[in-house]
């Protein structure tokens, strides 16, 4: 399909949302990794928690009171091979960096390390956090949990988040496997995108309370945080399992919030902090055989996927990371394309902070 939406180009997107960053009270250096995570997100071609995430998630909970624009992480417990953290409402990109970084030599000293953080808030893609650890060789297990979405099998309440379940591998290819997916179906940021764009959302991916299956993306977006819709775990009985998997390690290692616990909202209807809860598992293949025999395995495995009998009518066979690769090939020299809805949002922070600096391509006439 031709792209048809104005691209922004990726020093100039990167630039402004730091800016913008720093100009709710976001530190310079916190203002660079959190605009560096929305892209990484962009590059992949997952729009879903992107610039279209940057004002609703990140922008509108400044202003709401309920996300603190300066990370005060508290150090709980640590270990050689371990760490906990309280982010204190802070912003869970952040602190999720600091972490990765410890783990990361605390897993290159001792061939294992683990971490959970607790009292954060949404950390972008998890696939950023996973590849981090990819990026050294490093074999990374992870998950976070979040606000109540997916209803148990059999039942019609939302009751654990999304939960998604990454897992990151090293491989002698040109990108690393990663897989990174939702518990669910579909997720929230991908209802986003399809409520922006007047489409709606695909049947048997979303109940209502009353048991029925939902498709319009623009009136789920307010049943869902009213508790009146629920997404569909994926795999039924499975996906509910691995949700409650994600649910358990991202609040219990921390000793953090859970389920409702997450909902983002008082008694009375009024925002409050979603105190999340995440973990991250990370290994060294060195310990083991080695990297490059992990790494060459792996990627003899993953060739030997893609070279496998296509479907009739398929002429490609996909493993996990590469659509992501390509998408980035076809981006990397172009920018980061954004709807209307989003240019709109871009603009409007723009002239709030007074950056005016910042002229976007979609304002050239």
């Amino acid at each position: 399909m031709t792209e048809t939406r104005p691209y922004i180009a990726w020093k100039t997107i990167g630039a402004f949302m730091k800016k913008a960053f720093m100009g709710y009270g976001v530190p310079e250096e916190d203002a660079e990794i959190c605009a560096d995570v929305l892209m990484e997100s962009d590059r992949r071609g997952i729009e879903s928690h992107g610039c279209n995430r940057f004002k609703p998630i990140y922008i509108d909970r400044f202003e709401q009171g309920i996300l603190k624009p300066v990370t005060n992480i508290e150090v709980l417990k640590e270990t050689p091979t371990s760490l906990v953290y309280d982010a204190h409402d802070g912003m869970g990109m952040v602190a999720s960096y600091r972490m990765m970084k410890e783990l990361i030599s605390k897993a290159k000293q001792y061939g294992m390390s683990m971490g959970a953080i607790r009292n954060s808030s949404h950390f972008g893609i998890a696939g950023y956090w996973a590849t981090m650890a990819t990026k050294e060789d490093l074999v990374c297990i992870m998950g976070t949990n979040a606000r109540p979405s997916i209803a148990p099998t059999f039942g019609v309440e939302p009751m654990l988040g999304t939960n998604p379940i990454t897992i990151g591998m090293p491989t002698d290819e040109e990108f690393p496997f990663v897989i990174d997916c939702a518990t669910s179906i579909t997720q929230r940021g991908t209802i986003e995108v399809l409520a922006r764009k007047g489409e709606p959302t695909p049947e048997g991916q979303v109940l209502g309370s009353d048991g029925k299956f939902m498709t319009d993306s623009e009136a789920i977006l307010p049943a869902l945080l009213a508790g009146e819709a629920s997404f569909v775990p994926i795999g039924g009985y499975k996906g509910y399992g691995y949700a409650t998997v994600i649910e358990i390690l991202s609040a219990a290692l921390a000793g953090g919030h859970f389920m409702h616990q997450l909902s983002g909202m008082n008694a009375d209807g009024s925002p409050r902090p979603h105190g999340l809860g995440h973990f991250f598992i990370v290994f060294d293949p060195a310990f083991m055989m080695g990297a490059d025999t992990f790494k060459h395995t792996a990627g003899e495995i993953l060739r030997g996927l893609r070279a496998s009998k296509k479907a009739p009518g398929r002429d490609h066979i996909y493993t996990a990371g590469e659509k992501e690769y390509l998408a980035w090939m076809d981006r990397k020299d172009k920018g980061v394309p954004v709807s209307e809805n989003v240019q709109r949002e871009l603009a409007a922070v723009r002239d709030k902070l007074g950056l005016y600096e910042f002229r976007f391509p979609f304002e050239e006439k």
